[in-house]
């Protein structure tokens, strides 16, 4: 490992990481407790919806040119629609939410503090948004007994 460095981007500004990003999402995801199978097309069209929005935020994790992590936030009424509908039943005000995407990193580089960096990060971009009143995010949640967690599985709550 070189020296890593975290890069906060907004919108636009992230496309020049897209490919990479796309790339470490179906990486991380192949993991327990996500156990997603992903395609290129999908998360290109995915992340195309945080760069595609000048207030959208990337936190991305280098290490020197290569990426090794990333943390996204985006304000909850430029995310997709599945997202936002739970919200707009249980009667939250979508204007109102920062949604915390995805935090992922390369194993070798988990367990250095990055995590909390990442909220630190996020929270600082959600406060800057006019109107934001709540932070949330999603998380996928496995039984204790699943058959394909791992031993050594640390759970992020």
């Amino acid at each position: 490992m070189t020296e890593l460095s975290v890069v906060p981007v907004r919108g636009k500004a992230a496309r020049q990481y897209l490919e990479d990003l796309a790339h470490l999402r179906i990486t991380v995801f192949r993991e327990f407790p996500y156990l997603y199978d992903g395609d290129m097309g999908y998360e290109r069209q995915y992340l195309k919806t945080y760069s595609d929005c000048e207030d959208s935020f990337f936190a991305v994790v280098l290490d020197g040119d290569q990426v090794v992590g990333v943390s996204t936030a985006i304000p909850m009424r430029h995310e997709e629609s599945a997202f936002q509908q739970p919200l707009r039943e249980a009667g939250w005000p979508i204007e109102s939410i920062c949604y915390f995407g995805e935090s992922l990193l390369l194993p070798a580089y988990r367990k250095q503090g990055l995590g909390v960096r990442f909220f630190q990060l996020r929270e600082a971009f959600a406060q800057s948004l006019p109107g934001c009143q709540y932070c949330m995010f999603s998380a996928v949640q496995r039984p204790a007994g699943h058959p394909l967690r791992p031993s050594d599985y640390e759970p992020l709550d």
